[in-house]
């Protein structure tokens, strides 16, 4: 799979300790709705992308499971990448059940049908919506942590 970047151990976007992995596309969906250049990803949209195998993140996430206890799908959108997001998945449920979190910048609605797809697996949460530039802040209880605009939310959905 392509990904566009993988921190073994991240502490900033769950509220457990997390193996991030970056997504690497993404139809800025953000910018075009709010009709600014705002994208918080912009750095990472430009760097390389990575091929890895899906055998290989899980290698790794074994690796440092002594302190990484979560899974985390962000980068630019893991729903434009969603058949290696799902390989991804299910090859983690064969061997963790360990929280699997996935930021998305889409709302609830624009994805019910990845939704259904993704409640066949156990312990997933989404962070749902757009960034909305010089929004407030808020706190998010599912997640443990805080997310860039006020509209964000997360929800375990299985």
């Amino acid at each position: 799979m392509i990904v566009k970047n993988i921190i073994t151990t991240d502490f900033v976007n769950y509220k457990k300790p997390s193996m991030y992995i970056a997504f690497p596309y993404c139809d800025f969906k953000c910018e075009r709705e709010c009709g600014i250049e705002c994208c918080q990803n912009s750095e990472l949209a430009k760097s390389c992308n990575i091929e890895i195998s899906v055998e290989r993140i899980i290698e790794l996430y074994k690796q440092s499971s002594a302190f990484t206890k979560a899974l985390v799908c962000c980068g630019m959108e893991p729903m434009k990448s969603f058949d290696d997001l799902v390989e991804l998945i299910t090859a983690f449920r064969k061997e963790f059940d360990d929280d699997i979190i996935i930021y998305t910048g889409y709302n609830k609605n624009e994805i019910l049908k990845e939704i259904r797809i993704l409640k066949e697996f156990p312990n997933i949460i989404i962070k749902f919506g757009r960034f909305k530039p010089n929004s407030a802040h808020r706190f998010d209880e599912v997640l443990g942590v805080e997310l860039a605009s006020e509209n964000q939310y997360a929800e375990k959905i299985s």
